[in-house]
Parts: C-alpha cells; sequence; structure tokens
C-alpha cells in the first residue's frame, strides 16, 4: 500500500509540472504573438501617416501661364515650384493629430507614443519637429521601441527628387508593459487555474496521507481493542470454570473470590467500552456539560484520595503546591474530575517501577488559574509530544502491550479543557519526566 502511495504521488506530481510547464510556455508565445501583432499594427499606422503626408506633402502646385513660368529665372523657378516641408505645412497638434487617429484605426486607441519629422538633407539630420519626450524615449531601446518611414512622394509624381529628403519616427513606450496589459485576464485566469490545480493537487495528497494514517490508526486501534478486551475475557472465563469446580462451590470465600474477579473484570470492560463511546460523543460535540461554580483545590483532593492505593503501590511522593489564592471556577464536575484522573493516572502508568515524584501546584496568572503536573517518569520524545492529543495516537513500544489504553485519554483531556474556555501544554524530556500545563478563567 504504501508502495501505491508512493507511485500515485509521483505520477500526480510529474503530471502537475508537466501541466505548469505547457501553461508557461503557453503564456510565453502568447505574449511573442501578441507582441508581433502589436508592433505590426504600429507599423501599419506609422506607414499610413507617412503615406498621408508624404502625397500631401508632394501635391502639385500651378504656376499659372507657361509663358510667365519662362520668365522666371532657374533658382527662383525652382525655389517657387518646391513644395514645403512637413514641419512648414503641419503643425506638430495636426501631425499628433493623424497619427492619434490612425493609432485608433489600427486597434491602438490608447496607447501612448512620441514622434519625430527628420530632414536628412546636406548629409545632416535635423529636427524638423518632434514632440516633447521623444529624445528621452529614443535613448532608452531596451523597453521602448521606434518605428520609422521615408515621407517621400510617388515615383514618378512631379514632385519626386523636388521635395525634403524627411522620414517620420515615432517611439512607443513599453511595448512589453502594454502586451502583458492587452493580455492580463488570460494571464491571470490562465495563473489563476494553475493555482487552484497545484491547491487541488496538494489537498489530494494531504487526503491521501490523512487516509493513510486514519487506516494506520484504525488497524491500531483494532489491535488496541483486542488486547485490551482479551485479557479481561480470559480471566472472565478461568473464573467462570473455577466456580464450577465442586471444591470451589463447597467454599464460600473462594466463591466470593472469583465472584468478584468477575465482577471487577467486567467493570473494567464497561469502562473501557464507556471511553469509546465518549470519544464518539466528543466527534458529534453532543457531550453535555453541567457547569456549576467549583474550587480546584477540592476537585485536586478528591483525585489524589481515588489514586491513594496506586500511589502507594508505587511508592510515590506527592508534592502539593496550591498556592492559588482564587480557585473558584465554572466547570462540570465529572469532567473536570476526569481530565485531572487523567493526567494523574498517566503520570503513574507511565512512571518507573518505584520513586514516583509528582508535583502537583497552582497559582493565578491574571483572571486565570494554573494547574502543573508534573512527574519523573519515562517521559516523551519529541515525536509523541507533538502529537500526544491526537485521538488514538499511543507511542510505539513494539509488542510490548505494558501500558493499557486506546490512546483516548489525552484527547479527551484537551477536549475538555476547551470545552471549559482552557488551554493546555505538554513539556517532557525522555527519561527525565512530562508535565502538563492547564489554564482556567476564575470567577
Amino acid at each position: 500500500m504504501k508502495k501505491i502511495y508512493s507511485l500515485i504521488i509521483v505520477l500526480i506530481t510529474l503530471s502537475l509540472i508537466g501541466l505548469v510547464f505547457i501553461q508557461v510556455s503557453w503564456i510565453q508565445n502568447a505574449i511573442i504573438l501578441r507582441q508581433e501583432q502589436i508592433e505590426q499594427n504600429i507599423q501599419n499606422a506609422v506607414t499610413e501617416v507617412g503615406k498621408e503626408l508624404a502625397d500631401q506633402k508632394g501635391s502639385q502646385f500651378s504656376l499659372g501661364s507657361p509663358k510667365l513660368a519662362q520668365d522666371w529665372p532657374t533658382d527662383q523657378l525652382f525655389q517657387l515650384i518646391r513644395p514645403p516641408s512637413i514641419s512648414q505645412k503641419y503643425s506638430a497638434a495636426e501631425v499628433t493629430d493623424r497619427i492619434r487617429r490612425a493609432f485608433q484605426s489600427n486597434g491602438l486607441k490608447d496607447t501612448k507614443f512620441e514622434f519625430a519629422i527628420i530632414n536628412h538633407s546636406n548629409l545632416r539630420n535635423i529636427y524638423e519637429m518632434q514632440s516633447p519626450n521623444f529624445g528621452q524615449l529614443l535613448s532608452d531601446t531596451i523597453r521602448n521601441r521606434a518605428f520609422g518611414i521615408a515621407l517621400s512622394p510617388v515615383s514618378g509624381s512631379i514632385s519626386e527628387g523636388l521635395v525634403a529628403d524627411e522620414e517620420l519616427y515615432i517611439v512607443v513606450p513599453s511595448v512589453k508593459n502594454f502586451v502583458l496589459r492587452s493580455l492580463g485576464w488570460l494571464i491571470i485566469g490562465a495563473t489563476l487555474f494553475t493555482l487552484i490545480i497545484i491547491a487541488a493537487f496538494f489537498l489530494t495528497v494531504r487526503t491521501m496521507l490523512r487516509q493513510k494514517k486514519l487506516s494506520e490508526i484504525k488497524s491500531d486501534f483494532i489491535n488496541n481493542m483486542t488486547h485490551e478486551f482479551k485479557t479481561p475475557l480470559a480471566t472472565i472465563s478461568l473464573a467462570v470454570d473455577a466456580l464450577k469446580n465442586e471444591k470451589v462451590v463447597q467454599d464460600r470465600e473462594k466463591m466470593n473470590y472469583f465472584s468478584n474477579i468477575i465482577k471487577d473484570e467486567n467493570k473494567r470492560m464497561n469502562v473501557q467500552v464507556e471511553t469509546i463511546l465518549q470519544a464518539a460523543l466528543l466527534d458529534k460535540q453532543e457531550v453535555q456539560l453541567n457547569m456549576i461554580p467549583k474550587h480546584v483545590h477540592d476537585i485536586i483532593d478528591n483525585v489524589l484520595v481515588n489514586f491513594r492505593l496506586q500511589l502507594e503501590e508505587k511508592k510515590a511522593r506527592v508534592d502539593l503546591a496550591l498556592n492559588a489564592k482564587k480557585d473558584l471556577v465554572e466547570a462540570d464536575e465529572i469532567h473536570f474530575t476526569n481530565l485531572l484522573n487523567n493526567l494523574v493516572d498517566n503520570a503513574i502508568k507511565y512512571s518507573k517501577d518505584e520513586g514516583l515524584l509528582l508535583n502537583i501546584s497552582t497559582q493565578n496568572v491574571g483572571k486565570n488559574i494554573r494547574i502543573r503536573i508534573e512527574d519523573n517518569g519515562i517521559g516523551m520524545n519529541k515525536e509523541t509530544l507533538t502529537r500526544v492529543f491526537e485521538k488514538f495516537y499511543r507511542a510505539h513500544t513494539g509488542n510490548i502491550h505494558n501500558v493499557k489504553g486506546f490512546g483516548l485519554g489525552l484527547s479527551y483531556v484537551k477536549a475538555m479543557v476547551e470545552a471549559h474556555k482552557g488551554k493546555i501544554k505538554a513539556e517532557s524530556t525522555p527519561g527525565r519526566g512530562t508535565s502538563f500545563t492547564l489554564e482556567f478563567p476564575t470567577l
């Protein structure tokens, strides 16, 4: 089963990596294609404006009578018939308006731009006209793109060779950013769905691991339950067989002895069944608490009385330091007693054979009462400490079943502490002992 889970996780991971790679490649290709499309649209707009300006620039002029034209000197005649330059014929605002209309007709309505008209006459580049930020944008060739077109009249027209050698330059700032903005929703959607797939993948893996963990818990629970019920059932069976013996039947003392064994083991099984049922009720949040004012110190004293024989058997020493001046809390007497019972019972069960030292102290912290139960038992390692409040969890001890239970005690303790609006913290060092710190609001 473990290999199957590993294989499934590997396959899903590879599929996810492949999907993300394809998605990224698709987005990159979409950006490249969109950029080429936008640049082509810009070039089309520039060509459209350039053709319009060149046509206007190369328009013919009429001189009236041919005889009148023959009377003019050649140089004066050339100056007279030479068409004006773009800067002479149009203002910067008019050129800007023409460019803006061309951009709009090519789907570039809100595209920003800067332009310049450059005259290449006399082997020099003269800026006849330029917008305010043209030079600044032109210098940044990494982020901005420049587009140009020569403003020449149509080949074969009467103006060919007469007009100035001019060129229109248009610079569009941050073309790549414009491309990303135009693909914004597409990129956001693709990224969002990719993140959803990744989240679904992690949820799937987490659910699988959780199911695997629940399966292991279920197996451990069944094993523990089998062990817990097998021993008392075997003891009851032996006691019943003994009661059938004629010698035992005739001996009143032995009859009482074996009857008490059956009664004790039956009681023990009932306690185990009750523990399981209580856990089920906690899961359904159906536990009804009868909250009344109770003194914590009185409950602690009663708990220690209940464990007097077990503590004596362990030759335990109990140090009490009930220093809290305010120990009145709102609590359900039965469940509050049970949670303290569980903590003391754990200290006894997980102690060394002899020499148990149990420290129980109380003190007021603000409006709360803090209860600390500390022992010098076998302690817990870090892994056990992090999972100690998990339902059905028990520290692995191999096949040794020297400590009884289903792993429900501390999960019940935590649930009851939270039901009483308190909090609990566990600290432990292997070989040195464990301490539980509880805090509850006082009245």
